[in-house]
């Protein structure tokens, strides 16, 4: 396999076909983050947030049922390799929740809307991959570390099976499974999910497309001769990521991440044309599209402070029961609960 691709180009064709799963999963499956926390604060519906449960369950099971077999080293994922830091966790979350209410939706649902036509989804991708850029080595770099200090090596895997095996005499593997199969079976309990048993099927290969993508780079990283992370889906820094690559393909490598990005526009594109909601759409009012900006701002920074957008802490980092997984999360809930409040009811000054 080495001999016919690249070892980066390897990567990204491992992010290119979990990335048109994801895709295939928010516009047949409606799969979304804000969506679910709006259908769950005015709608009265939990469907959309336990679906998002079934894919957060599913990763953790196969992550840990395949790391057991030696097919993920769990202390060489992205978000157990560095120390965990509380206050950016919840500062970032807050940070990012509240700009994806402001935007309508995160990267990832900008991602799956732009392959529907969506020009509006366009511009929040930009701003936001290049606030991301801005804040991990641009001028912002300074105050994200000055304040919240630069990522350090972790000498335990920050997990919360690693904390429970050191008052007990499970193994972290068993541990995590345990937890997953919690996960998933609070989240499958409802009435209503039976009935709505696509979501439960987008669900679970939303988290199988997860463990591919730790699998898929673990293995590249472990056979090949590059030294090459291993990581899984997010959509903050990768957003910027690309569009360095689109501008400087001639003297850079394709990355997992940019394979992740394409895959979403393409599986997006391709469940836009299924349903027959493909149409072109861009933004009618100035002041719509300057609280869109301002929460794509909101959410690059945030997201590279709390190491994560809600893929990346939501899915991918829940994946391996990263401490700040749960702790982000919660925050980006609270912060969307409040930017949501705010334009519907009205509080401050940006509507």
């Amino acid at each position: 396999m080495f001999d016919i691709l690249p070892e980066t180009s390897l990567v990204a064709l491992v992010g290119l076909t979990g990335g048109i799963v994801l895709g295939l999963a928010a516009r047949l499956g409606r799969l979304c983050t804000l969506g679910a926390l709006e259908d769950l604060y005015y709608g009265g519906s939990a469907i959309r947030l336990r679906m998002w449960g079934i894919a957060v369950g599913i990763a953790i099971i196969s992550t840990y049922s395949l790391s057991a077999l030696g097919f993920i080293e769990l202390k060489a994922t992205l978000y157990l390799s560095l120390a965990w830091n509380p206050l950016a966790s919840i500062f970032g979350g807050l940070m990012f929740g509240y700009g994806m209410a402001l935007a309508g939706n995160c990267g990832y649902g900008a991602l799956a809307r732009l392959g529907g036509g969506d020009i509006r989804a366009f511009i929040i991708a930009i701003v936001m991959g290049l606030s991301a850029y801005i804040t991990i080595s641009g001028p912002l770099a300074y105050v994200r570390i000055w304040v919240f200090g630069a990522g350090i090596p972790a000498l335990n895997p920050p997990s919360v099976p690693t904390a429970i095996s050191q008052f007990s005499n499970l193994p972290i593997y068993l541990t995590g499974i345990m937890i997953g199969l919690f996960i998933f079976v609070g989240s499958v309990a409802s009435g209503a999910m039976w009935r709505a048993r696509a979501s439960v099927f987008w669900g679970i290969l939303v988290g199988l497309s997860i463990t591919s993508g730790w699998v898929g780079t673990q293995w590249v990283a472990t056979s090949g001769f590059e030294e090459l992370p291993v990581v899984s889906h997010t959509f903050a820094a990768p957003l910027g990521e690309s569009m360095i690559y689109l501008m400087t393909a001639s003297g850079n490598s394709i990355s997992f991440a940019t394979g992740s990005v394409l895959g979403v526009l393409l599986g997006a594109l391709a469940g836009s044309l299924i349903k027959g909601h493909f149409r072109w759409e861009a933004c009618d009012d100035p002041r719509e599209l300057r609280r869109q900006i301002l929460g794509a701002m909101f959410m690059g920074i945030g997201s590279v402070i709390a190491f994560g957008c809600s893929v990346g802490q939501g899915l991918s980092a829940f994946s391996v029961l990263a401490f700040s997984a749960p702790i982000t999360m919660a925050c980006t809930m609270i912060g969307a609960a409040i930017g949501l409040r705010q334009l519907i009811y009205g509080f401050g000054t940006v509507r």
